[in-house]
């Protein structure tokens, strides 16, 4: 596994408010709010980027998403809707290289995102 942030946060190296976990991912709120809810969903097996990710990750990804989605169903906010994002690579707003997927919600989203 990489040394990321998020690396140490599947190690428990570091804390983090852990809202959701099982055997492939953790999601934790993210430190930096950009909505009432931001919750970051990680696969603990690190990928550094979506580009990085070959066909035999499309299991782990999926899990991602759902986890992510079950997440918004299990907080009641799924009805209203949320945002997913993936940020890959510098020009994509990727800050740290182990792959995530914000989960934003609690406010009304706006396009394009900026």
């Amino acid at each position: 596994m990489t040394d990321t942030i998020f690396a140490k946060i599947v190690r428990r190296e570091i804390p983090a408010d852990i809202v959701y976990e099982d055997d492939d991912v953790l999601a934790f709120r993210d430190l930096n709010p950009q909505a009432p809810v931001h919750v970051l969903f990680i696969p603990k097996r690190a990928i550094a980027t979506l580009d990085d990710a070959r066909p035999d990750d499309a299991t782990l990804l999926g899990k991602l998403l759902l986890a992510a989605a079950a997440y918004a169903r299990a907080q009641g906010f799924a009805n209203d809707g949320y945002r997913t994002v993936i940020n890959t690579n510098g020009h994509g707003g990727q800050t740290v290289f182990h792959i995530h997927v914000h989960l934003l919600a609690g406010r009304q989203m706006s396009w394009p995102p900026g």
